[in-house]
C-alpha cells in the first residue's frame, strides 16, 4: 500500500505553523501602538481637562480680586464693580454672584468683623467700610468621569477696606 506523500507534507507544515507563528514579529509594534494609543489620548484629555479647571478658578479669584480694586481705586458702585468681575475673567459663564456689598467692620483676627458705622473698634481705631466682590463660575469637565461630577461651581470673594 503506497501513501500519498502530499498529505504526509501538510501534516508536517502544519505541526510545523505554531513554532512559525511564534517566532515571526511582524506587526508586534502596530499592535502595542494599537493598545497604548487609546490610553496615552485619555491621559492626555484628563490632564487638559485638569488644567483648564485651575485656570477657570484662578480666573474666578483674579476676577474677585479685580472687583475690589476697582472698589479701591474709585469707591463703592456695584454695577461698575459687577462690570469689572465680568470683565476681568477671560472665561465665559462669569458672573458677579452674589453681588458686591459695602458693610462697616472692624479688623480682627480672623478677618473683618461687621460694626456700625461711626462706631469705635476693640483696638481703638473707628470701625472702616469694606467693600466684598465675589465671583463666580460653574466648570463643566470636558467628559464624562465614572467618579468625579460633571461640573464644579468656583466661587470665590475677595474684601478691601475703602475708607
Amino acid at each position: 500500500m503506497r501513501t500519498n506523500g502530499g498529505v504526509r507534507k501538510t501534516i508536517l507544515r502544519f505541526r510545523r505553523l505554531p513554532n512559525l507563528v511564534a517566532r515571526d514579529r511582524r506587526g508586534v509594534a502596530a499592535m502595542e501602538f494599537a493598545v497604548l494609543v487609546p490610553v496615552l489620548v485619555l491621559v492626555a484629555l484628563c490632564t487638559a481637562d485638569l488644567g483648564l479647571a485651575i485656570y477657570s478658578e484662578m480666573q474666578v479669584q483674579n476676577s474677585a480680586e479685580a472687583g475690589v480694586g476697582y472698589a479701591f481705586l474709585h469707591g463703592y458702585n456695584a454695577t461698575a464693580i459687577s462690570s469689572a468681575i465680568t470683565s476681568a475673567g477671560q472665561v465665559s459663564g462669569l458672573t458677579a454672584s452674589p453681588s458686591p456689598s459695602e458693610f462697616c467692620g472692624c479688623p480682627g483676627s480672623s478677618g473683618v468683623v461687621s460694626a456700625t458705622c461711626g462706631s469705635t473698634c476693640s483696638n481703638g481705631n473707628g470701625a472702616g467700610t469694606y467693600v466684598t466682590a465675589s465671583a463666580t463660575l460653574v466648570y463643566h469637565t470636558l467628559i464624562s468621569y465614572p467618579i468625579i461630577p460633571n461640573q464644579y461651581t468656583f466661587v470665590r470673594q475677595s474684601t478691601v477696606r475703602i475708607k
